[in-house]
């Protein structure tokens, strides 16, 4: 029960920060335009991405990656509630996994209202630029990398790292 508690308090509190600075974009910040924050390193955008992480399949000229990506969240659900159940004492494997799940309805819920996900977050420096993101994107990628340490440690713990 511990660990529900747990993993869907940790997916509510992402989803909602996730909500929240995404509302605040979209108030504050007309669509494709920029503040700049950091000069040469980190603006706040408004943008809409159709696509995957990283813009992978961000083409306005195709309406079939809203449903590859639709139907990869429901996948994605599904995995994580049944990985859950067999991380119930493991607590970083179940913080990692509220993460994953927090992120994924976060940017769920974008592309159910707009079909596109609100990135914002701008990193930059001189001809490098990273992608924009958003808080979901980053819960997603904080959740996968305590997921993978969470089953480092088990493995090592168990002795498996030594095979």
């Amino acid at each position: 029960m511990k660990a529900n508690i747990l993993l869907w308090g940790v997916a509510a509190g992402l989803f909602a920060l996730d909500q929240i600075t995404k509302w605040l974009v979209i108030a504050e910040i007309p669509v494709n335009s920029s503040i700049q924050v950091i000069p040469g390193l980190f603006d706040l955008v408004n943008i809409r991405n159709r696509g995957a992480a990283f813009g992978f399949l961000n083409r306005h000229d195709m309406d079939w990656q809203f449903w590859l990506f639709l139907a990869a969240t429901a996948v994605a659900v599904g995995a994580i509630l049944i990985l859950a159940r067999g991380a119930r004492r493991q607590p970083l494997m179940t913080v990692g996994l509220g993460l994953v799940l927090g992120g994924a309805f976060g940017n769920l819920l974008d592309r159910l209202r707009w079909r596109a996900v609100v990135d914002f977050l701008d990193f930059y420096w001189a001809e490098w630029h990273w992608p924009a993101f958003n808080v979901a994107d980053m819960g997603i990628c904080i959740g996968a990398a305590l997921i993978c340490l969470a089953t480092f440690r088990r493995q090592k713990f168990l002795g498996w790292a030594s095979q």
